[in-house]
C-alpha cells in the first residue's frame, strides 16, 4: 500500500508541476498578483508530494520489499542498512527520484528565502523550475517508474553493485545532484530575466548565492567521487578523465566562470549577457551529464542505464531545454543595455580573461568527451580520447588561470594602477622563485618539470596571504589595529581567499602525485619485503575474512622506515557471492605529506600473491584542497550581503518597451 501511495504522489507532483509551470507565468505577463502567488503554494505542494514518494521508495528498501522491481534489482536482505538506504539512489530510477526531490527542495528554498524578490520575477523563476520538474517527472513516470511491481516477488534481491557499497559512493550522488540541480536555479533566474527583459546588479546579487551553493556542493561531490575511485578501484590514481567524470567536471568549470562573471555584473553592472549565457550553459552541461549517464551511449561503472528509449526521451528534453533557452537568449540578449566600461588592466578585465580560459577549458573537455561518440555514431569506427589528450590541452589552459588568480586580488575595479600591482607582485614572484629552486634541487633528475606545478601552487598561496596581509596592514599598523581590520574584512572576501588557497593545495597535490609517485608491482610470498620510497613493506601473507555480505582475502603488511615502525596495512580482495563480483579494497595510510598505498591481488598458485605498493606524495592535499574550496563557498554564503535584501532593482537598464511587451507594469 505504501508503494502505491508513493506512485500516486509522484503522479500528483507532476500535475501540480504542470499548473506551476503555466499559471504563474501567465499571471506575471498580466500583472495578476493572485496567479503569481500560486507559484509559491504549488512549489510547496509539489515538494510535499515528492517527499512522500521518495520516503515510500526508501521504506521499500529498508523493509526489503522485493515485490518492487527496483528493490529486487538493487537490494538484498543481507545488505547493511547504510547500503539499503544508499540503494535508493544507487540505480537509475531511484537516482532520478532523488534528482526531482532536490529540484523541488530548491524550489521550496526559493519560496522561503526569496521574499525580497519582485513578485513577477519570483513567479517566473518558479515557473521555469516547474517546467524542468515536468520533464523529469514525466521521464520518471513514463520510462523509469521506481514503483513498478514484480510478480511473483523473488525471495531475495540481486543486491547493490559491490562497487557502490561504500560510504564514499553512498554520499557522492546526493552532493553531486545538489550541484547539478543547484545550477537549475541560476538557469531559472536567467530565463526569467530574459523573459522579463531586465538584468541589473540586483539580479546578479540574487543569482550569486544560488550559483555559489551549487558550485560548493558540486565541488564536494566531485571530490567524493575522486576519493572513492582512489581507494576503491585499487589502481592508485584519483582521476582518469572518464566521460562520466568529465560530465560532472564540465558544469563545475562553467559554474566557476559564472561565479566570477556574476561578481562583475553585481559590482559594475557589466557582462550581463555573458552572465546570462553562463547560467544557461552551466545547467545545460548538467543536463548533458544526466544524458550521458542515463542514455546508454556510455559503458562505465558510473553509468546508470543502458536503455536507448530512455536516452531518446532525455535527449529530446535536453534539446528542448538547451535549444529553447539559447533561442530565447539569441532573441533577447542583444536588447539588454550595456553596463559600465572598464580598462583592460582592471579586475573586470582579469575576470573576463578568467571567463575565457574557463570556457575554453570546458569546451576542451566537452570536445574530448563527445568526439568518440560522434565518430561512433557516424560509423567511422571507434576511437578513444584519454588522459594524454586531456593532459596535453587542459594543463596549458589551467596554468595561466592560476597565474591570473594570483594577480586578480591586486587589481582594482575599473582601472588598475599597473605600477602598484607590479610592486606587490615582486614579493610573490620572489617567494615563488625560492619554492621553484628548492623543488628543483629536491627533485633533480626526477621529473623536475613538476617543480613548475609546485611553483604555481606557491604563487597562488602566497598571493592569498599577501592580499590578507595588505588588507590588515600587517606589520604596518599596531597589532590591535590589524586585528580590528581582520575582523572587519567581509566574509565574502575570506571565502574568496579560502577558495583560492584550496586551489593552491589541490594544484600541489595533483602535481606531486602525478610527477613523483613511486609504484612497485610484484608477486610476494610470506616473509618477503620490498623497499618503496624509503619505506620497507614486510608481507605477512593473506588470511581469509568474512564480511556481512562478502568473503575476503585479507593481506597484511608491516611498514617501517629505518628501524622505526610506521603502520600496519590490511588490503583486501573481496568477493560478493550474490552478484558474483570481486572488488579491491586498498589499504591506505595517510600522512600529512603522502599516502602509503597497498593492494593485494590474486594468488599465483605457488604460494605467492600479486601485490602493488604505491607512495603518493601530497595526494591528501587534493581532497583537503577541495574541502577548503567548498569551505570558502560556505564562508562566502555566510556573508550578510548574501542573506539579507538585495539592492532595489535598477530602473536604468530595462529592455525597450516595444521589445518587451510582457514586462510587468
Amino acid at each position: 500500500m505504501i508503494v502505491e501511495i508513493g506512485h500516486i504522489s509522484l503522479i500528483m507532483a507532476l500535475a501540480v508541476a504542470l499548473v506551476q509551470a503555466v499559471v504563474p507565468m501567465i499571471g506575471a505577463s498580466r500583472g495578476d498578483g493572485r496567479l503569481m502567488a500560486l507559484a509559491s503554494t504549488a512549489a510547496g505542494i509539489q515538494w510535499l508530494f515528492i517527499v512522500i514518494a521518495f520516503l515510500s521508495l526508501m521504506n521499500a528498501y529498508v523493509t526489503s520489499d522485493f515485490s518492487v522491481f527496483n528493490v529486487a534489482s538493487n537490494s538484498h536482505s543481507a545488505k547493511p542498512i547504510l547500503y539499503k538506504i544508499a540503494g535508493v539512489w544507487g540505480n537509475h530510477e531511484g537516482s532520478l527520484l532523488l534528482w526531482v526531490l532536490i529540484l523541488a527542495t530548491f524550489g521550496g528554498a526559493i519560496v522561503l528565502l526569496g521574499g525580497n524578490l519582485p513578485p513577477s520575477l519570483r513567479a517566473r523563476v518558479l515557473s521555469v523550475q516547474a517546467l524542468i520538474a515536468v520533464g523529469f517527472l514525466s521521464f520518471s513516470l513514463f520510462t523509469s517508474n521506481p514503483f513498478q511491481r514484480v510478480s511473483p516477488a523473488p525471495l531475495d534481491g540481486n543486491g547493490l553493485n559491490p562497487l557502490l557499497q561504500d560510504p564514499g559512493l553512498a554520499f557522492h550522488p546526493p552532493f553531486l545532484y545538489l550541484g547539478y540541480v543547484g545550477f537549475s536555479v541560476a538557469f531559472a533566474f536567467a530565463v526569467a530575466a530574459l523573459i522579463e527583459g531586465r538584468v541589473d546588479a540586483a539580479w546578479a546579487r540574487w543569482v550569486r548565492p544560488w550559483a555559489l551553493i551549487a558550485w560548493s556542493f558540486l565541488t564536494i561531490g566531485i571530490a567524493l567521487g575522486s576519493w572513492w575511485a582512489y581507494y576503491e578501484l585499487g589502481w592508485g590514481g584519483w582521476w582518469f578523465w572518464d566521460p562520466v567524470e568529465n560530465a560532472s567536471f564540465m558544469p563545475w568549470l562553467a559554474g566557476t566562470a559564472l561565479l566570477h562573471s556574476a561578481i562583475v555584473c553585481e559590482k559594475r553592472d557589466a557582462l550581463k549577457a555573458w552572465t546570462i549565457l553562463l547560467a544557461i550553459v552551466a545547467f545545460s552541461l548538467s543536463l548533458l551529464g544526466t544524458f550521458l549517464v542515463r542514455s546508454g551511449v556510455l559503458t562505465s561503472v558510473h553509468a546508470f542505464a543502458t536503455d536507448p528509449a530512455r536516452g531518446v526521451f532525455i535527449l529530446g528534453f535536453l534539446v528542448f531545454v538547451v535549444g529553447g533557452s539559447l533561442a530565447l537568449f539569441a532573441i533577447r540578449a542583444p536588447l539588454l543595455k550595456a553596463g559600465g566600461l572598464f580598462a583592460p588592466v582592471s579586475r573586470e578585465g582579469g575576470i573576463v580573461l578568467n571567463n575565457l580560459l574557463f570556457s575554453a577549458a570546458a569546451a576542451t573537455v566537452l570536445l574530448g568527451t563527445l568526439y568518440p561518440l560522434f565518430i561512433d555514431a557516424l560509423g567511422a569506427g571507434k576511437v578513444s580520447v584519454g588522459p594524454p589528450y586531456f593532459n596535453t590541452v587542459f594543463v596549458p589552459l589551467m596554468s595561466p588561470l592560476i597565474v591570473l588568480a594570483g594577480i586578480a586580488p591586486m587589481l582594482s575595479w575599473k582601472r588598475a594602477d599597473l605600477g602598484g600591482v607590479v610592486d606587490r607582485l615582486k614579493i610573490i614572484a620572489a617567494l615563488t622563485a625560492l619554492v621553484l629552486v628548492w623543488t628543483v634541487y629536491q627533485q633533480w633528475g626526477n621529473a623536475v618539470f613538476g617543480a613548475f606545478g609546485i611553483a604555481l601552487s606557491a604563487w597562488l598561496a602566497s598571493s592569498v596571504l599577501l592580499d590578507w596581509a595588505l588588507r590588515i596592514r600587517l606589520f604596518r599598523a599596531s597589532a590591535l589595529d590589524s586585528v580590528r581590520r581582520a575582523v572587519r574584512i567581509p566574509r565574502a572576501t575570506y571565502g574568496m581567499n579560502l577558495a583560492h588557497f584550496g586551489v593552491a593545495l589541490l594544484v600541489a597535490g595533483v602535481t606531486a602525485s602525478s610527477a613523483w609517485r613511486t609504484e612497485s608491482i610484484q608477486v610476494m610470498r610470506e616473509g618477503e619485503s620490498i623497499s618503496v620510497a624509503g619505506f620497507e613493506f614486510l608481507f605477512h601473507g593473506v588470511d581469509r575474512a568474512e564480511g556481512p555480505n562478502y568473503a575476503a582475502d585479507r593481506g597484511h603488511f608491516t611498514v617501517t622506515r629505518g628501524a622505526k615502525f610506521t603502520v600496519e596495512l590490511w588490503p583486501e580482495n573481496r568477493f560478493y557471492p550474490v552478484q558474483q563480483q570481486p572488488t579491491t579494497e586498498a589499504a591506505i595510510h595517510t600522512m600529512w605529506n603522502a599516502d602509503l598505498y597497498a593492494v593485494v591481488g590474486d594468488p599465483d598458485g605457488n604460494g605467492g600473491w600479486a601485490t602493488r605498493i604505491y607512495y603518493n606524495p601530497l595526494v591528501p592535499w587534493i581532497w583537503l584542497g577541495a574541502l577548503v574550496m567548498a569551505l570558502g563557498g560556505a564562508v562566502s554564503l555566510s556573508d550578510r550581503r548574501h542573506r539579507v535584501g538585495a539592492p532595489k532593482r535598477s530602473q536604468s537598464t530595462p529592455m525597450p518597451r516595444h521589445a518587451a511587451a510582457d514586462i510587468v507594469r
